[in-house]
């Protein structure tokens, strides 16, 4: 999955491809690099990101999926938000996945849409919102609890109609570097659910730090390590910014796999 944020200000690319030029040249990129899926999002969310309204959200996101989803269509879009009436015009206009950030928490509703258009859903988990989440984050045991938390939404994705669930622990969303660590060590845990597990490491500030404080750019190294653990782990979907080196370490654990 590769990422395509229409936004000013996200942490790793803000301001980049809010161009519609410059967005369709990277969907383009990313897909001949080995992307499958491309997710577009219009609202940052940051640690300390402020919400933006739906009509931000819409314009900086519907011009790049209804000129994209024609011209590249072998390509599966996903539209990252947590509002029902983005989500909704991103599936008229063809997206496939509804990646939700907040896991239901903020609008139910997104499961509704799901079941109505027949997308899959990401259930991410997240303590908080973008605003807060990074405060003073705490748990009893991050892996029960997020275990615990995807038992009872899955129970209400369902009941909506939404049967196509991809699980995601979100890795920095309300998480300390520890917190995230144990999640990536005991990922084979959520193969309970028997459902799809994304990972998005990608150029997260918990590689920074393990890195000494190495900022954003570089930090590249440090995803492709987590990652490729992550998929040891049995991760079954990367969601990055650096598609190809991404791609390079999925073919080498394949082959590696094909000799087990």
């Amino acid at each position: 999955m590769g990422i395509l944020n229409a936004t000013p200000d996200s942490f790793s690319d803000g301001g980049k491809y809010t161009d519609l030029s410059r967005a369709m040249d990277r969907i383009h990129l990313m897909l001949k690099n080995g992307a499958e899926i491309i997710d577009v999002g219009g609202e940052s969310t940051r640690p300390g990101a402020d919400p933006v309204s739906v009509q931000q959200e819409m314009d900086r996101v519907m011009p790049i999926l209804e000129k994209a989803i024609p011209v590249f269509k072998k390509a599966v879009f996903s539209i990252d938000t947590t509002k029902v009436e983005v989500a909704e015009k991103a599936l008229e206009a063809g997206a496939k996945i509804v990646n939700d950030v907040s896991g239901m928490q903020k609008e139910p509703g997104l499961a509704d849409l799901c079941a109505k258009y027949d997308a899959a859903y990401v259930l991410m988990h997240t303590q908080g919102d973008p605003k807060t989440m990074q405060k003073n984050p705490e748990y009893e045991d991050v892996v029960k609890d997020v275990m615990n938390f995807f038992e009872q939404q899955l129970a209400e994705a369902k009941k909506r109609g939404a049967h196509k669930v991809i699980l995601d622990p979100g890795i920095g969303f309300g998480k300390t570097t520890e917190h995230n660590l144990k999640l990536i060590a005991h990922l084979d845990k959520f193969h309970k659910f028997d459902l799809p597990i994304l990972v998005g490491a990608s150029r997260k500030s918990m590689i920074g730090k393990i890195l000494n404080n190495r900022p954003t750019d570089g930090r590249l190294t440090g995803t492709v390590a987590l990652h490729y653990h992550a998929l040891t782990k049995g991760a079954n979907i990367l969601r990055v910014h650096d598609v190809k080196e991404a791609f390079d370490s999925i073919r080498i654990f394949n082959a590696v796999q094909s000799q087990q």
